[in-house]
């Protein structure tokens, strides 16, 4: 089990973002947390676990698809406990609807947040750096794949499996480290926002690489890390979705569009956009 100095985490405020917190505050590690609000509970729990860990914790407000917001707040944070030997960008959001109804302000504001606040993140924290320290990018498993209705958080998870990519090339001479993770669903609040008004589709697609507990994910997300893998997908029905999608293209994409007709002609949408 690997204990780092100082772990700053975007989105730390809920959902994977917490549940990793609250993990590396048990072992002792000292965590920035990074998010647009935090509820009492999320505190009350990060409270708990520095205690369990005999640490400390620290809460910055930030907006990341504000640049110089977000660079101040990482050097604020820099500031109050030293540079980040793990810096994990868990910040984003989803929104769940097919491309004819996606207006474009609706695009343009899930790439706001899920690439640009990825690409601002690291921008304002791999200057503060040192060889041997740890820079992961939350994607998703729609970076890799995508799903039906997904036109901007696909769009978005694919720009950050590729901004990440750039950043393993040109950092890991240096000796910084980058990790990007690529989880399926995971049952936290935002999926649970996202189902209340999904494209019925999307959710059917959704069972093929299946849904994890928040737990279960955070602790194999956190395994990854101390293992030190670039890419980390958790659950074994996420990894063999990404394998089929990588290394059999062909009759991967016959069976997604096999299952998306399917559920087409099941909830009669089969002759309409939806």
């Amino acid at each position: 089990m690997k204990t780092h100095n100082h772990v700053m985490i975007t989105g730390g405020g809920s959902g994977l973002g917490l549940g990793m917190a609250l993990r590396f505050l048990k072992r002792g590690c000292r965590v920035s947390v990074l998010d647009l609000a935090i509820s009492d509970g999320g505190q009350g729990q990060l409270d708990a676990a520095a205690g369990a860990g005999q640490t400390t914790w620290q809460f910055h407000t930030v907006d990341i698809t504000d640049f110089n917001q977000t660079q101040a707040v990482v050097l604020a944070a820099v500031d109050a406990l030293g540079a980040p030997d793990l810096a994990i960008n868990s910040a984003g959001v989803i929104i769940n609807k097919a491309f004819a109804d996606t207006q474009p302000e609706e695009f343009r504001r899930v790439v706001d947040i899920n690439l640009n606040g990825s690409f601002h993140f690291a921008k304002a924290v791999l200057p503060t750096m040192q060889p041997g320290s740890r820079l992961a990018l939350v994607a998703s498993l729609a970076g890799l794949i995508s799903n039906y209705a997904y036109a901007a958080y696909g769009a978005s998870k694919f720009g950050v499996v590729g901004l990440a990519t750039t950043l393993r090339y040109e950092y890991e001479p240096q000796g910084i480290h980058i990790s990007c993770i690529c989880p399926p669903e995971v049952k936290t609040p935002m999926v649970a926002q996202e189902h209340a008004d999904a494209n019925p589709i999307s959710l059917e697609m959704k069972a093929l690489a299946g849904s994890l507990e928040a737990d279960s994910a955070c602790d194999q997300i956190v395994a990854g890390l101390d293992a030190g893998r670039w890419q980390i997908i958790p659950g074994f029905s996420g990894k063999l979705t990404a394998f089929g999608a990588r290394y059999l293209p062909g009759p991967f994409n016959a069976l997604m569009l096999r299952l998306i007709g399917r559920a087409l002609r099941k909830h009669g949408m089969a002759n309409r956009s939806v």
